[in-house]
């Protein structure tokens, strides 16, 4: 048996939880969360960790470039933010975008999408 120390981050209480995990990583028993919001945190912090990708795209305005910030809509698994990453440097986006335009559709996974979040003209 394996076990994990997290500091959950779901609520500012920061619960330290401590996950058990058999040989295969199947989660056997959390503990030391305050909530059950804690508990799925931890599962799934140890079994399939995700992230919300945030970052900033060249946008062609007018004006020039600049840059345009932006997020994906659904949380995106950890071990693609680097492949994410090399798709973010190569995206250029032309003016004008609107906050919640999707920037590139199907963004890593089916049904995720890379989208704006602010507008430029």
């Amino acid at each position: 048996m394996i076990t994990k120390e997290l500091t959950c981050v779901v609520c500012p209480a920061g619960c330290k939880v401590l996950v058990t995990l058999d040989e295969n990583n199947q989660v056997i028993d959390v503990t030391g969360q305050t909530c059950p919001r804690g508990k799925k945190y931890a599962e799934s912090e140890v079994t399939n960790p995700v992230r919300t990708l945030t970052s900033t795209v060249t946008v062609q305005t007018k004006d020039g470039a600049k840059m345009l910030p932006v997020r994906t809509d659904k949380p995106i698994p950890r071990p693609t933010l680097f492949e994410a990453m090399q798709i973010v440097r190569k995206t250029i986006v032309t003016a004008p975008v609107k906050t919640g335009d999707v920037v590139v559709e199907n963004f890593i996974e089916e049904g995720t999408n890379l989208i704006a979040c602010k507008d430029f003209e």
